[in-house]
């Protein structure tokens, strides 16, 4: 039998990109939803798979989206948690501003979703202790946050080059993509035990021992130099999460999905050169492999599978009766 693998996207909208660029016209709430996301459930469904979706709360809220977001929780996927305000400076944030923060995603979420998220991922990987112990309060089963990577500073630096930040500004975001201690975390899930309770998390999965980047929109970067060696580099790293025991969390992204044929102002995003049709070619190419070797499940099912493993109560029985309390 295969061993199990997790899909999920952080479904982070075109005003989202630009709010942390420093862009103007963001406060609008630009959107590409109804472009990207039935390209996303259509390319999803021709492969057979099923996957966790990461909403943020204020697109949820605005009704101009509703549609767009019923429809991926109608074809059967998971809907996580990605905050309300997708601020990637959550971990500044206040016990109450975090209670919040995920109160309101929530509301939203489930009004637009009919779904009661029960994961979560902060924006931009942000994460703190009292996150994590809100999350545990509110009967969260996981959290999938952490990016244990040492390239984050250089992410980030990258990052700031081209943005139009304040000095201000910048110092929100001084801990976008993390620090280099984040390199040392694990790359296979765990349990957090807080003092509101247990969490399990399912880490974003990098190559082993090395811990660069294995994402798809680190695999299409690596693609504006060759499709070649970004393939083959996917390969070695899946390769080396067999080797290791390792089971991967794969993430995504709408821009994964989208080229420079669909939107101009997003250019700074790394692979925006490309469009989208040698895009989706590259991205079919890397999950074909990830399917071929490994069974794609979502990270709820990822998480129960890992709360068995460490001899957890079964999430399982626990999200059936939040389900049943939401209905």
């Amino acid at each position: 039998m295969k061993s199990i693998a997790s899909l999920s996207l952080d479904l982070d909208n075109k005003w989202a990109y630009m709010k942390t660029h420093g862009d103007s016209g963001w406060e609008s709430f630009p959107s590409y939803l109804n472009v990207v996301v039935p390209r996303i459930l259509s390319f999803l469904k021709e492969r057979g798979l099923t996957i966790t979706f990461f909403v943020v709360g204020q697109d949820a809220a605005l009704g101009k989206n509703k549609e767009a977001l019923g429809q991926i929780a109608a074809a059967g996927h998971e809907i996580g948690n990605h905050s309300f305000h997708h601020d990637p400076w959550l971990h500044l944030y206040s016990t109450s501003q975090i209670e919040n923060e995920l109160a309101s995603a929530e509301e939203h979420i489930e009004w637009a979703t009919g779904r009661r998220p029960v994961g979560f991922r902060g924006p931009g990987f942000s994460l703190s202790q009292t996150t994590l112990e809100v999350l545990a309060r509110r009967s969260y089963l996981y959290d999938a946050s952490t990016f244990p990577t040492f390239i984050g500073p250089l992410a980030r630096a990258y990052y700031f080059m081209t943005a139009n930040l304040s000095r201000e500004e910048m110092r929100q975001r001084k801990n976008l993509y993390g620090s280099l201690r984040n390199g040392w975390q694990s790359i296979k899930p765990y349990r957090w035990q807080t003092k509101a309770g247990t969490l399990i998390e399912i880490p974003v999965t990098t190559l082993p021992i090395i811990k660069t980047p294995i994402h798809l929109s680190y695999i299409l970067y690596l693609a504006n130099l060759s499709s070649t060696v970004a393939l083959r580099y996917f390969q070695t790293a899946l390769k080396a999460c067999q080797l290791t025991s390792t089971q991967p969390s794969l993430l995504l992204h709408p821009l994964d999905f989208l080229g420079c044929d669909d939107t101009s102002e997003l250019s700074f995003f790394p692979g925006m050169n490309l469009p989208s049709e040698k895009k989706l070619a590259i991205v079919s190419e890397v999950l074909s492999l990830l399917s071929n070797q490994f069974t794609v499940v979502t990270v709820r099912h990822h998480a129960n599978e890992v709360a068995k493993v460490l001899r957890l109560p079964l999430i399982e029985s626990n999200l059936q009766q939040l389900d049943r309390r939401v209905r």
